[in-house]
């Protein structure tokens, strides 16, 4: 988009970042053993879908307060993924996937920044 206005949910960098995320999580769990296929795979699949589908949920909601809670849900839902993949790294499941951990910075960052971003437009 080349104005830099924001037209949908798709337009923001947050969700942009969370939807390659998403990609990221499902590539680097195909690593994990068989014995996790209904555990952490399933769980961390899980906890990145359901980031930037929140922060969409919440675009497309009518109050400012709403579209801030699910971009709080989607904040919960990163955290809990960075969690799943320390876990993951403990048990040297998934060592060294710099790229993965490089997105999962950079979604928080973005993230962070949506959120501090709507609640100043709030005031």
């Amino acid at each position: 988009m080349s104005d830099g206005r924001i037209n949908s949910y798709r337009d923001l960098i947050a969700w942009q970042r969370a939807m390659s995320l998403v990609v990221a999580v499902y590539r680097a769990t195909e690593a994990l053993p068989d014995s996790e296929k209904f555990g952490l795979r399933s769980q961390m699949r899980r906890s990145a879908v359901s980031i930037p589908s929140n922060i969409a949920e919440g675009y497309g909601r009518e109050s400012t307060q709403d579209y801030l809670r699910f971009l709080c849900v989607a904040r919960g839902s990163l955290y809990e993924l960075r969690t799943q993949f320390e876990i993951c790294a403990s048990l040297d499941y998934l060592i060294g996937d710099e790229a993965l951990t490089g997105l999962l910075a950079e979604t928080d960052r973005v993230l962070h920044g949506l959120i501090r971003g709507v609640e100043r437009s709030a005031r």
